[in-house]
């Protein structure tokens, strides 16, 4: 089986570089990746999948299904396509949007042997509002059996976790005046801001070490003379845990209240982004693609590295058995989210990559789908955890 796998690759390898790098050359930002999006449908659609555009009403996202007509179970791959503003694919969407449709098509080609279903799900906007929030919320994943992704990366590591986030926006309405003359008439929604950020700063001794708050101030005033009757701050609040996020951005919200009452502004309390749940890592499939990366001549696989950002690909592995793994594209060091990082997608190292995790994420759905015992203890472990 993994020969024919490693042969299917080799035939799809030219439209999936071609794939890739016309992503690449044509960056677009979240829920406005059209070309990013169609590129995909277009490909799935000429190896036979059933293709639903703007799926759920999101006007960038898709579902692809091929179904084997055979019993088995459903395996979905997710594709990311979204881009950085002024940097472009600084990400790498442009190759693991292309990692997972290579994956769903090889697998398609493989399910009437064996059955099942195969569903790849183009999912907008990773880097901001997170697509996959809505189509989670939506039920898009409520009969999944398995979903998996690949982000590219410098080294090759295990699934891993991932902080739960709330994007919290501050609006604090004082009154102006002349800040000179009349500084008695005035409220000061900048102080309110300011006195927000000074509470979160005394909040930070008493939070768990593995969260965090970071934040900016949007607007602060027009003119140094004019009492500023409006201020914008908007936060980022990060935690291990979902149960955690709700506490400590309960405590975060109430640093600014008590910062409006202080300055006598009024308070509005919004989220200005989707909120991601935390990745929750089924061990039992990332064992499996583990050893089906070695299989792929992939010498060593580290463990799961420390992470203090947020994923979309959280709120799936709240739904559904789910593992979220990265694969090398280089053999230095880069940082991601930079122009270099993004130069180094569209190199042979990362195609050679490439073909490898696909390999691994088609063995590793074969082997869930031939074996029951293993797509039960994947469920189980599902069921405890969650």
């Amino acid at each position: 089986m993994k020969k024919r796998v490693i042969s299917l690759i080799d035939n799809l390898e030219n439209e999936l570089i071609k794939l890739s790098e016309f992503i690449y050359n044509n960056p677009e930002l979240g829920f406005k990746e059209y070309k990013s999006s169609k590129a995909h449908m277009d490909l799935l659609k000429k190896y036979n999948f059933k293709v639903e555009s703007k799926f759920m009403g999101i006007e960038t996202a898709f579902k692809a299904e091929f179904d084997s007509k055979k019993k088995g179970p459903t395996i979905a791959f997710l594709s990311e396509y979204d881009a950085l503003p002024k940097i472009g694919h600084g990400c790498g969407h442009n190759l693991l949007g292309t990692t997972s449709t290579g994956a769903g098509i090889v697998l398609s080609k493989i399910l009437n042997d064996i059955g099942g279903k195969v569903i790849v799900f183009g999912t907008p906007a990773e880097e901001t509002s997170g697509g996959k929030v809505q189509m989670a919320l939506k039920g898009a994943f409520d009969n999944i059996d398995i979903a998996l992704i690949a982000h590219p990366g410098d080294k090759y590591y295990k699934s891993g976790s991932s902080l739960a986030m709330e994007a919290i926006k501050f609006e604090f309405k004082g009154k102006s005046a002349h800040a000179a003359a009349y500084p008695e008439k005035g409220i000061n929604a900048l102080d309110a801001a300011i006195n927000t950020f000074n509470n979160i700063n005394a909040l930070r001794e008493h939070i768990r070490y593995d969260s965090r708050i970071h934040g900016i101030i949007k607007k602060g005033g027009e003119a140094a003379n004019i009492v500023p009757d409006l201020a914008v701050a908007e936060f980022y609040v990060r935690a291990i845990t979902k149960s955690y996020l709700i506490s400590l951005s309960k405590r975060v919200k109430n640093c600014a209240k008590g910062a409006s009452l202080a300055a006598g502004c009024e308070l509005e309390i919004s989220n200005y982004e989707a909120s991601y749940d935390n990745l929750i890592t089924n061990e039992t499939l990332s064992n499996i693609f583990t050893k089906n990366i070695k299989s792929m001549g992939v010498k060593k696989v580290y463990d799961s590295r420390e992470s203090y950002g947020s994923l979309d690909m959280g709120n799936v592995s709240q739904v559904c058995p789910s593992i979220h793994p990265y694969f090398s594209i280089t053999d230095k060091e880069v940082i991601a989210h930079t122009k270099e990082f993004s130069k180094e997608t569209i190199k042979p190292k990362a195609y050679n990559g490439m073909k490898k995790t696909i390999g691994a994420l088609v063995l590793t759905a074969i082997d869930v789908i031939k074996d029951k015992d293993l797509l039960k203890d994947i469920k189980e472990e599902f069921n405890k955890k969650k």
